[in-house]
């Protein structure tokens, strides 16, 4: 796995304060990863990574194009990009996620690659429906600016929260004497 070689930071060597790097990512950046939703694309990531004694702080903006492919022609077509995220890596006695955005590393780790962050921040970016442009403008000239409110609440719930007060002679008396501790 040469290439990802490319996404990899000697941290050992670093010292305690702010550096800048910056990687490319092209066709076979996606290649590397077995994933059939991203086909291609052109992206810069711009990562500032602030190291400290006790944990690193990552910055990663991403900004560029994927090749998609749209879900209602199965065309493909171009999806920009533009992803700004934060990420801690703290050092400690195991390699473990503690958080989406919160990992823990071993003391003694001499780099990290950051390939696969790279990877993940541009999926959770994408939409989940994958439409051509041309599609979307269709429907912005199809919409009449009109809004659906979808409610998961039955017709009754609505009239239940108006009356609470209400129902206190319905509620079991045990419960009655508990709202009198203060």
């Amino acid at each position: 796995m040469k290439k990802l070689k490319e996404y990899e930071i000697n941290i050992a060597k670093l010292s305690n304060k702010m550096h800048q790097y910056e990687f490319e990512m092209d066709d076979s950046f996606f290649n590397l990863f077995s994933d059939e939703i991203i086909h291609g694309g052109k992206l810069r990531a711009d990562v500032e990574l602030e190291k400290s004694e006790t944990l690193l702080t990552l910055h990663f903006d991403i900004k560029g194009t994927v090749r998609l492919t749209c879900d209602r022609s199965l065309e493909e077509f171009d999806q920009p990009v533009d992803v700004q995220e934060d990420m801690i890596m703290k050092f400690g006695p195991e390699n473990k996620e503690l958080d989406e955005n919160l990992w823990q590393i071993e003391s003694d780790t001499q780099q990290i690659n950051v390939a696969q962050h790279l990877y993940d921040y541009i999926v959770l970016s994408l939409p989940m429906k994958k439409l051509h442009p041309r599609y979307l403008e269709e429907m912005d000239e199809d919409s009449d600016n009109d809004i659906l409110v979808y409610s998961s609440r039955q017709s009754g719930d609505a009239d239940n929260d108006n009356d609470e007060d209400d129902d206190d002679d319905d509620i079991d008396p045990r419960w009655n004497a508990l709202k009198n501790l203060n």
